[in-house]
């Protein structure tokens, strides 16, 4: 038998020595997801004993961690704006920067009793559509992705979370054989160029899904299907809001006013400074 205090300073030092940053903490997010424990029960309880077969599951655990899988494909679970989300392979792990096209959306339609329809092209996981279902109890939401796997899985996020009965999850490319009449619309797009891709972080280059991260030659090729599809999709007055790559705002802004969505100001950036998501309305 071992401990958890033990499991901590050996998967501590594992990641130590293969270089993970805050190789501590990664082992501290480990044991608390694996185990459902607290920090507190780290420190008060750590010399609590762990049982064989756990202890066996978080050593396997530990050393796939170790060789760069992220920990949110370990557990199969990850948090966004205080929901918690299944994952699955077909779908991008919801990151903490993408937070900010729900501040922006709030801050674009700040009746929060408004009967929204919300559009989410690129759904994933649900977690951007149902983010903004939370902060919008009136409001129905449509999800749309390419992949039959993350359709599905937003469907059951969606309904694990109560949503269900205001939203739909669709497959298809985009905004196609939509009828439009949106008051909102998200997306997170694949965006980054494709030669980019082999210098990403391992964690994200080998675990999450090429079809949500390449975005052509330029990174590009989404906002010009988006420029295109919007305007059908909008209502007068109604709004976008997208997710940007690093250095991607006066480009992407260029393709939606040639569309007719000129941008609603600056773009509003993330915690790290980047401007990260875009607002244009339809006049």
């Amino acid at each position: 038998m071992t401990t958890r205090t033990a499991l901590l300073r050996a998967f501590a030092a594992a990641f130590a020595e293969k270089g993970l940053e805050a190789p501590e903490r990664e082992a501290r997010a480990l044991l608390r997801a694996s185990l459902g424990l607290s920090d507190l029960d780290l420190v008060t309880r750590g010399e609590q004993e762990v049982a064989a077969d756990d202890a066996a599951r978080l050593r396997a655990l530990a050393e796939r961690r170790a060789e760069g899988e992220p920990l949110a494909r370990l557990t199969g679970r990850r948090e966004f704006w205080s929901l918690d989300f299944t994952l699955a392979p077909e779908t991008l792990v919801p990151r903490p920067e993408t937070e900010t096209l729900v501040e922006a959306a709030l801050a674009l339609f700040p009746d929060h009793a408004a009967p929204l329809r919300i559009l989410d092209l690129g759904a994933g996981s649900g977690a951007l559509l149902a983010a903004l279902l939370s902060e919008y109890p009136a409001a129905f939401g449509v999800g749309v992705d390419l992949s039959p796997g993350a359709a599905r899985q937003a469907r059951e996020n969606l309904a694990a979370l109560g949503f269900s009965e205001r939203s739909s999850v669709l497959v298809g490319h985009w905004g196609e054989a939509l009828s439009g009449g949106f008051d909102l619309v998200v997306s997170n797009p694949p965006y980054i160029p494709s030669t980019d891709i082999p210098a990403l972080e391992r964690e994200v280059r080998e675990h999450d899904p090429r079809l949500a991260l390449d975005g052509g030659p330029q990174g590009l090729d989404a906002y010009r299907a988006l420029a295109d599809a919007l305007p059908g999709l909008l209502v007068p007055g109604g709004g976008a809001v997208l997710e940007l790559g690093i250095g991607q705002e006066a480009d992407v802004a260029a393709l939606l006013a040639a569309a007719g969505l000129p941008a609603d100001g600056p773009a509003r950036r993330d915690l790290a400074g980047i401007a990260r998501a875009l607002v244009a309305r339809k006049p």
